[in-house]
């Protein structure tokens, strides 16, 4: 597919992630609190749910490669959006029966928490393949900055309105609600999709070849250096991002002594620097910072070398004391954690079409699986090492201190990756323009 898309057509896909964002809040905030708080339930029963929704993304590989095979991304968008939005339905109603039978709740909560991973992992890999195949180069880290906010804005709008009609609350009205968020999400991802991928004649010799295997195609997709170092930067970096997320504001409660309302305003002081920083990429990429200014390698690298910079600054802002402007510098991780995620997905889109059109979906999916299964397990180790600290330093803030040093050198190890992986994938797609040694026919007289 030609690089043809618009912002409005960029616009409607970033609908699909609204929608997608819609669902996935309910599952990870709001069944969440209702299953610790009016369940009383153990906290482990959501957060094991939870991380069940990030290990399935493993499969996003063979998802995309699904897309790849049939040379359609929309059935795959449309198919996933159903089991997401099917998935998010059953986890409330398996919330609302956890209350008067605890077993067969969490059996089909296990069961709908899978679905919603599988289908967010369907949706959202084809996604980012039609919208790599569809958008020009200059367009991409603003394209992944609109699909990014607009997921954020699925979150931002969802949550609110979903609290207000969840009042007063009961298991027939969380299921009520789900289901009403659940079928309105489905359709507006319909609609956002619908007529928006063109059709392609197959009639090229590549497309009328004998289909790869699955296993195939993923062994030379895993066995190209580029790609293969793609993957274990998205991996370390994305591990890095996440690990902070759960302990940045216990630490600035116990060090810096903040109350609970004090931290969330952190966290959405943080939350800020990442808009501002997918922003200011998106604008420097679109052409205003030229050639230079606008290379996403670039940005992907200094985003993780500015964030390994402020976690330091943090670390030891917690030893110097109250005196430490800790705004300024968790405003600064957001700024650059938004600068290396957007440039990233970004260049990950460039990076897919390296094996051409029959193998984009797979690539895709193999960075999305990185991606997905570094993030949940992110969360989880970054507060195991906390916990694991303080058991050696009495201090907490030495053990937090620790903590941040380690995931700002995680940050120093995908900045060291980032710059070397545009440099291999060009080069990998320079082999893949080259034309041919044509085969010598013998001459018939």
């Amino acid at each position: 597919m030609a690089p043809t898309m618009g912002w409005l057509a960029i616009i409607r896909l970033g609908l699909v992630q609204t929608a997608l964002g819609a669902v996935v809040v309910l599952m990870t905030s709001t069944l969440n609190r209702v299953m610790v708080v009016e369940l009383a339930l153990p906290a482990m029963i959501p957060g094991a749910l939870v991380t069940l929704h990030y290990a399935v993304q493993v499969l996003r590989p063979r998802w995309g490669y699904g897309s790849d095979m049939g040379g359609r991304r929309t059935p795959w968008i449309v198919g996933g959006m159903a089991a997401l939005c099917l998935g998010g339905f059953g986890a409330a109603a398996a919330t609302a029966l956890m209350e008067t039978h605890l077993a067969s709740g969490i059996a089909l909560a296990i069961l709908s928490f899978l679905t919603v991973g599988m289908g967010a992992g369907a949706a959202g890999t084809s996604l980012l393949v039609l919208l790599a195949g569809g958008v020009e180069a200059r367009r991409r880290g603003a394209a992944a900055t609109i699909v990014w906010v607009m997921m954020i804005a699925g979150f931002a709008i969802t949550a609110p309105i979903a609290g207000h009609f969840l009042d007063p609350f009961s298991g027939a009205r969380l299921v009520a609600v789900s289901g009403t968020v659940s079928l309105l999400a489905f359709l507006l991802a319909l609609l956002a999709v619908s007529g928006i991928e063109p059709v392609r004649a197959p009639s090229s010799h590549a497309e009328r070849a004998p289909k790869r295997p699955f296993r195939e195609v993923l062994a030379r997709v895993w066995s190209e250096p580029a790609s293969r170092r793609f993957t274990v930067f998205i991996f370390v970096a994305m591990l890095a991002y996440s690990a902070q997320e759960l302990i940045l504001e216990p630490f600035a409660g116990l060090v810096f002594a903040m109350t609970p309302g004090v931290t969330t305003k952190l966290s959405g002081l943080q939350h800020g620097g990442v808009l501002a920083g997918m922003l200011t990429v998106a604008g420097l990429t679109m052409g205003i910072g030229g050639s230079y200014l606008g290379s996403l390698k670039l940005w992907t690298a200094t985003g993780c070398a500015g964030s390994a910079l402020a976690l330091a600054g943090i670390a030891g802002g917690g030893l110097i004391g109250p005196d430490f402007p800790l705004r300024v510098a968790v405003f600064a991780l957001g700024l650059f954690n938004g600068m290396f995620a957007v440039a990233a997905i970004g260049s990950m889109m460039g990076l897919a079409g390296a094996g051409g059109e029959a193998e984009r979906g797979t690539r895709m999916g193999v960075w999305g699986a990185a991606q997905g299964v570094a993030f949940g397990a992110g969360g989880f180790l970054g507060t195991m090492a906390v916990d694991l600290a303080r058991l050696v330093s009495p201090e907490p803030v030495h053990a937090y201190a620790a903590v941040f040093l380690a995931e700002a050198a995680l940050f120093l190890v995908g900045a060291l990756l980032a710059l070397r992986i545009e440099h291999a994938s060009a080069t990998l797609l320079r082999r893949a323009a080259r034309p041919r040694r044509p085969v010598l026919q013998p001459r018939y007289r």
